[in-house]
């Protein structure tokens, strides 16, 4: 017999997927103001690219937590 489709937890679980998400931005940003003279502008554009991305999940996200609610 399948689990029951229990929901009740979905916003709170995505609020820690955004907090989670919005650190590994921060980290990013962190460790490229430490040690970006260190990198090549390639890498330094491919952290840059994926924290757009990982903003674009944020927003999308937040959108989720709406429809949850």
């Amino acid at each position: 017999m399948a689990n029951p489709d229990n929901r009740t937890d979905n916003a709170q679980k995505i609020k820690e997927i955004i907090n989670h998400t919005e650190q590994k931005i921060n980290e990013t940003e962190h460790f490229i103001a430490a040690h970006g003279d260190e990198m090549d502008d390639h890498d330094k554009q491919d952290i840059t690219d994926k924290n757009k991305r990982r903003e674009t999940s944020i927003n999308s996200l937040r959108h989720e937590i709406e429809d949850e609610s």
